[in-house]
């Protein structure tokens, strides 16, 4: 019995040993190391190494200069993933930790991409194309000389094409059941929310169309 409670109370004197090497990580690395490591995997494609390195800077290193660079990153490597809704969250929370960092434009840009890459056929919901636009909107608005802002100009052009398209694609759907009313208001959408990206001249033919048939109806 005496036997029994040595061991247990060296066993314990063990455990709260500050050196012993039993119970310590055997890899702890600083958080240049962890921040070294996540952008080498990042660059050879890795990307799921690299969320793990760059995860390890952030929650072991929340207050080291690496770690703001370990937030972008794992937001970038989820963008890489195509993880977008993990991407979104990411970049997110950098701007909502750091509304004043340099690289603030670039994660706004980057959060329109991640709405921007998951834009459908006009034939289908258009709320990730909805979304890129407000965000590149914001991003004008709130960095208008930036560079990331002049990049955002073709993909706010994409956007307004892929709208105007839904909507123009819809009032087709509506004119060849015979809902005129809901047709033409749709028609109308074209003309009056979007710019001219090619499809107004026909969405006014319809919308001339639309209101004959409905005149005729009466």
């Amino acid at each position: 019995m005496r036997f029994k409670i040595l061991f247990i109370t060296c066993l314990a004197a063990l455990w709260f040993l500050p050196g012993c090497a039993w119970f310590q990580e055997k890899d702890v690395k600083s958080a240049q190391e962890l921040a070294f490591d996540g952008m080498e995997e990042y660059q050879r494609g890795n990307y799921k190494r690299a969320i793990e390195n760059f995860e390890k800077l952030r929650d072991w290193y929340p207050f080291d200069k690496f770690a703001i660079l370990g937030e972008l990153k794992i937001a970038d490597a989820h963008y890489q993933l195509r993880q977008y809704d993990e991407a979104v969250i990411a970049y997110q929370e950098f701007e909502n930790l750091h509304p004043l960092n340099e690289a603030i434009p670039y994660v706004i840009y980057q959060i329109g991409r991640c709405y921007y890459d998951q834009i459908s056929t006009v034939d289908r919901d258009q709320s990730a194309a909805r979304k890129a636009l407000e965000t590149f909107d914001r991003l004008q608005k709130q960095f208008p000389e930036n560079q990331y802002s002049k990049q955002a100009e073709e993909h706010i052009h994409t956007c307004i094409k892929k709208l105007a398209g839904h909507e123009f694609y819809v009032g087709k759907f509506y004119f060849k059941k015979k809902h005129y009313k809901a047709a033409l208001k749709r028609f109308k959408s074209v003309i009056h929310d979007y710019p001219d990206v090619g499809v107004h001249k026909q969405a006014i033919e319809y919308l001339a169309r639309c209101e004959i048939a409905l005149e005729d109806s009466k």
